[in-house]
């Protein structure tokens, strides 16, 4: 009989985990109130300042730092690519306001940040899109940024037979 091994989260990838989610609250309020980036990551640190230390994980401040500044000054490339990467009768901004953020963040991540090996960082944005929806958002999160990564990582998947290039 073999034991089950049950690993311990990796604590950077939690903390990681958590400034995704994170940078798409910030994206996302600045969306809704029109607040500049600098004020979104400034609340950001409020906020982690005056929460109780709990047993959840602290948000890494610096990466979210790094997808709302990405997400805000790419916007237009991002969104060109989101755009392109959405079926025919979809565009941007039909796309509610999280959706958009989620895939602004996700899209710039996998753009920028190529030490984020492309299926790890679309499934991380995947399980945002879960955290707010039920629905079929998360599966469009995935088709989308799974798109966009195809483009811009092209080299991640050759080889890969399991999906159409």
């Amino acid at each position: 009989m073999s034991k089950i091994q049950v690993r311990k989260p990796n604590p950077n990838a939690t903390r990681r985990s958590a400034a995704r989610l994170a940078a798409v609250q910030a994206l996302y309020s600045m969306e809704i109130t029109g607040v500049p980036a600098e004020q979104a990551i400034d609340e950001f640190r409020q906020r982690q300042e005056d929460e109780p230390k709990g047993r959840l994980a602290q948000p890494d401040g610096d990466l979210v730092t790094f997808l709302v500044h990405g997400a805000t000054t790419e916007g237009p490339l991002l969104d060109e690519m989101i755009g392109h990467a959405l079926s025919r009768d979809w565009t941007v901004d039909r796309l509610e306001a999280v959706l958009r953020a989620i895939l602004r963040a996700g899209a710039f991540e996998l753009k920028a940040r190529p030490q984020t090996p492309a299926r790890v960082a679309i499934t991380e944005f995947v399980d945002v899109a879960h955290a707010f929806y039920a629905g079929p958002e998360p599966k469009m999160v995935n088709a989308v940024l799974d798109k966009v990564a195809r483009v811009l990582r092209a080299e991640e998947f050759e080889g890969d037979a399991t999906r159409p290039g």
